[in-house]
């Protein structure tokens, strides 16, 4: 009997668990039965953001301008960082907050089709793509290769339809039997190419509208950097581009720039029926570095060159360009001695290393005649440019040339002569770049360089009348900015 109330005492608590059990399955089952429902019954959600970066967002992201926040020169710890030298290193700078990865520009186009349709006509509209051809184009819409070989043979005006580009729009106007009436390409809002079929051939007209010029300037004082300053200012990119451009000889904008600078820049603006069509020149500009005024003023000359000059006809250009490539670093600099990483031992280097990518372009840095190109030892590939006779120039270490600057042919300064390499004794891709002046070795980066050719004389009173107007109001603007200031 005691065994058997000590076997029922035992089984109980069992029994007691296993009901627990399946209340609690029951419950587990009746709240995923609820979720289910909860879920099926659900509208439709925005979708969920995806866990790898789609390729429209890494495109955003590549389009991000890069904004220097610190005055040019200064990192964050108030250290001076070397970049390209001036004007290579000042507009290098200015480039570094304007180059973005941008898709090509593709000219803008009017909506409207040349010819309306009618009963008895219609319209094709097409918008050029890469690659495309007329030739394609006619196949594509069942045109034959016998008419465009008549249009574009019927005069040289309408063999300029072969060189067609993308985001062009041609206009094709036909009847009912498919024949072609009239074509239009539309090359931008101003120029357009229009063919008409007449009975003993076409003919072809080439029409421009006419724009707008109007002159506006814009003013700025710096705070943390001229792109900052300038874009606040109202300045295009293309703008800023040509103002770093116009100074870059006499300032250094990596690393002279002050808080407290300021610039007046005088612009054409381009406007078409009413609406501003496109940024035109710099036509006039002061830039006010460390206290210091330059004023450059735009001149055209009879033989239709521009250029811009000091207001006293002084070339605001030097003859060489500081640095004939843009360049990472410099890699070594001039020195009486240097050990050589090849050879092995101490030797004089009688030039410059600008570090550079393989392929980067080699520009001219001043007119002249190209005297040699090819091998020359140690150098490498090599290129050395005679200008005048005074001075010479000399580029090693190419991985190629340009294949239109030869041995005996002039070249203008920033004229691609050859690429970054690293042949001969060399140990990694750079330009070693040579100035010579009578024959002597000079630093590149101190030699003083001479400056561009002047205004000729028979042109400088016609100057002093043209760039008045430019200067006065220069002026004017100059004192309206310090009065505001005080």
């Amino acid at each position: 009997m005691q065994d058997f109330k000590s076997y029922t005492l035992e089984r109980r608590p069992a029994r007691g668990q296993l009901a627990k059990r399946l209340v609690i399955a029951a419950v587990f089952l009746v709240i995923l039965a609820a979720g289910f429902l909860f879920l099926i019954s659900e509208p439709d959600a925005p979708p969920q953001e995806p866990l790898l970066p789609t390729p429209e967002a890494e495109d955003s992201q590549q389009k991000k301008l890069i904004l220097p926040l610190s005055l040019p020169g200064q990192t964050d710890t108030g250290e001076s960082h070397r970049l390209p030298t001036a004007p290579a290193r000042s507009i290098g700078f200015i480039k570094q907050a304007v180059a973005v990865e941008q898709e090509p520009a593709t000219p803008t186009v009017a909506d409207t089709p040349p010819l309306p349709e009618t009963d008895n006509t219609h319209l094709l509209t097409y918008k050029v793509r890469s690659g495309d051809s007329l030739a394609t184009i006619f196949k594509k819409h069942d045109l034959s290769a016998n008419l465009l070989h008549r249009i574009v043979h019927s005069s040289d005006t309408a063999g300029k339809l072969v060189d067609i580009r993308p985001g062009e729009m041609l206009y094709l106007t036909l009847d009912k039997e498919n024949n072609l009436l009239n074509l239009r390409l539309e090359q931008s809002k101003i120029h357009s190419l229009e063919i008409s079929a007449l009975d003993d051939g076409f003919k072809t007209e080439e029409i421009s509208r006419e724009v707008e010029p109007r002159t506006t300037h814009v003013s700025g004082v710096i705070e943390n950097s001229l792109y900052l300053a300038a874009k606040e200012a109202g300045l295009s990119e293309k703008l800023i581009m040509q103002l770093a451009e116009i100074f870059g000889w006499d300032i250094d904008f990596a690393l002279e720039i002050r808080a407290g600078d300021r610039f007046t820049v005088i612009f054409q603006e381009d406007y078409l029926d009413g609406e501003k069509l496109r940024d035109g020149p710099i036509l006039a500009a002061e830039f006010i570095n460390r206290g210091r005024s330059y004023r450059a003023l735009r001149y055209i000359d009879a033989a239709g060159r521009s250029d811009y000059y000091t207001p006293e006809g002084r070339s605001m250009r030097k003859a060489f360009l500081r640095a004939p490539v843009d360049f990472r670093r410099i890699s070594s600099k001039f020195t009486r001695e240097r050990w050589h990483p090849v050879l092995g031992k101490k030797r004089p280097h009688r030039g410059v290393d600008y570090a550079a990518k393989t392929g980067t372009p080699i520009k001219a840095a001043g007119d002249g005649k190209i005297i040699h190109r090819g091998v020359k030892g140690g150098y490498g590939k090599a290129v050395i440019i005679q200008h005048g006779q005074v001075y010479t120039t000399l580029y090693a270490h190419l991985s190629r040339y340009n294949k239109k600057a030869k041995k005996g042919q002039r070249v203008q300064q920033g004229q691609i002569i050859g690429y970054v390499g690293r042949t001969g004794l060399a140990t990694g891709p750079h330009l070693h770049y040579e100035f010579r002046v009578n024959g002597v070795y000079r630093n590149p980066l101190t030699v003083k360089l001479p400056a561009a050719k002047p205004i000729a004389k028979k042109y400088l009173a016609d100057f002093q009348t043209v760039v008045q107007p430019l200067l006065t109001q220069l002026e004017l603007i100059s004192r309206t900015m310090v009065a505001d200031a005080k």
